[in-house]
């Protein structure tokens, strides 16, 4: 193990310069005797590590000092930034494994993209807790088209899409790309339009072409808060319609399937789920759980348990009389 903290040190020095032996321990999870053991060790094996006393001094390694650790190119070590940007490697005690390997592939990097990895792979989030539509729907997505939008995130750059719309014709828009979300076998643009947010399924990108003019956009994203911003507009905004129902387990995939959006989900003691679900208005919201009848239960809002209850009693009058 020892030889791996020694090229995770070389890595650091590297890639930030002069380090006291205090932060290289902070960083490397050691005491910092241990640090100094581990310079004396490289210097001793040659790699040039110099020590500059004072109050700003620290260790730092001579100028063009060159490793070669791996043969990744530019696009594989992006993949496996992305990749390590996944919460399993914490949840799972890698973190300390995953922060040595991405430090390997940084150093992996042509000398000029060095500095833009990072930048890079803030603008991809994979697999986020919450999903707009909190179901699987399995969509297609043209490599060649998602590339070329990865090209203008990754760029900068504005970006022109031929975008179909729901129930709408395809139109071009330019939109000025945030980053992009995949989440759940479906992808996601999250981009502005002149200023407003805007959030793109890339199933329904039809073609698209980076411009070389430059995007208005700010140089750092929390991209992971971003997209939970957009799924709360989503689930709050317009006319859209918050649910707490009981549905019997056999028919709940029915009912997530008319849903917008799934918020929560328990189970109650006699066994039927407790549900938390989003409709597109208040037509929408009567309609889905008409279908359902005596299978599921709406505990809120109240005016939806009156429609229904009238819409009931007004089915029965009518077939209560005879023919």
């Amino acid at each position: 193990m020892r030889a791996d903290r020694l090229v995770s040190l070389v890595l650091l020095l590297r890639q930030r310069g002069r380090m006291t032996a205090e932060t290289l321990a902070r960083e490397l999870e050691v005491s910092t005797r241990t640090v100094l053991r581990d310079i004396e060790a490289l210097s001793a094996a040659g790699v040039p590590v110099y020590a500059e006393r004072g109050r700003h001094g620290g260790f730092a390694l001579l100028p063009d000092f060159q490793t070669a650790l791996t043969g990744l190119n530019h696009d594989e070590a992006l993949a496996l930034l992305i990749a390590g940007s996944r919460r399993g490697a914490q949840l799972f005690g890698l973190g300390s494994a995953l922060a040595s390997a991405m430090l390997k592939v940084v150093d992996a990097l042509p000398e000029g993209l060095r500095d833009t990895a990072a930048g890079a792979a803030q603008r991809l989030l994979i697999d986020p807790e919450t999903d707009l539509l909190s179901r699987r729907v399995t969509e297609e997505m043209p490599d060649a088209i998602v590339a070329e939008v990865r090209r203008a995130v990754f760029a900068g750059h504005k970006l022109r899409i031929h975008y179909a719309a729901v129930d709408q014709s395809p139109k071009w828009r330019t939109v000025d790309p945030i980053g992009l979300v995949t989440v759940r076998e479906q992808g996601y643009l999250l981009a502005k339009r002149a200023g407003e947010d805007r959030t793109y399924r890339l199933s329904r990108v039809l073609a698209a072409e980076k411009l070389d003019e430059s995007a208005q956009r700010p140089d750092t994203v929390d991209l992971d808060r971003a997209w939970q911003e957009r799924n709360a507009q989503f689930r709050t905004g317009g006319d859209k319609v918050a649910v707490l129902v009981r549905v019997d387990p056999a028919r709940r995939e029915h009912l997530v399937g008319t849903a917008l959006a799934v918020c929560a989900e328990e189970a109650d003691a006699d066994g039927w789920l407790r549900l938390n679900v989003i409709f597109q208005d208040s037509r929408h919201a009567e309609w889905a759980l008409w279908q359902h009848a005596t299978d599921a239960e709406v505990l809120a809002p109240q005016w939806l348990r009156t429609s229904l209850c009238n819409r009931a009693a007004a089915i029965a009058a009518r077939y209560g009389q005879p023919s």
